[in-house]
């Protein structure tokens, strides 16, 4: 891990905008379920959210080096997917909005 915790965990909680119930109720949806490369019918991101909804119910201190890295892999994916800008029209419902309420950022709070 490059990034020191208390970076890590800064990041985290400014990128990662859904609360637990949110994501948790997001990933529920056929939209969610529609994004994604899937090796074995669910999709890295779908995978991933799950462990972000255990994560953001963990108390910090609590967090293993595993969470720790997840939470690194979380942050950077984030970074990188909401560089790409997303679709000129029709963001609401996009692809690209849908992975990133997966990895538990929900692009359209940004605007608010």
């Amino acid at each position: 891990m490059s990034k020191s915790k208390d970076q890590i965990w800064s990041e985290w909680r400014e990128l990662v905008n859904l609360q637990p119930n949110e994501l948790e109720d997001w990933l529920e949806t056929e939209e969610s379920k529609s994004v994604g490369d899937t090796d074995e019918g669910e999709s890295t991101g779908h995978k991933s959210g799950r462990r972000i909804v255990e994560m953001k119910r963990t108390n910090k201190d609590d967090l293993s080096d595993d969470q720790w890295d997840h939470m690194a892999k979380v942050v950077g994916y984030v970074k990188r997917h909401l560089s790409q800008g997303g679709p000129d029209d029709g963001k609401e419902s996009s692809a690209w909005r849908y992975s990133l309420m997966n990895w538990g950022h929900d692009p359209l709070l940004d605007d608010k």
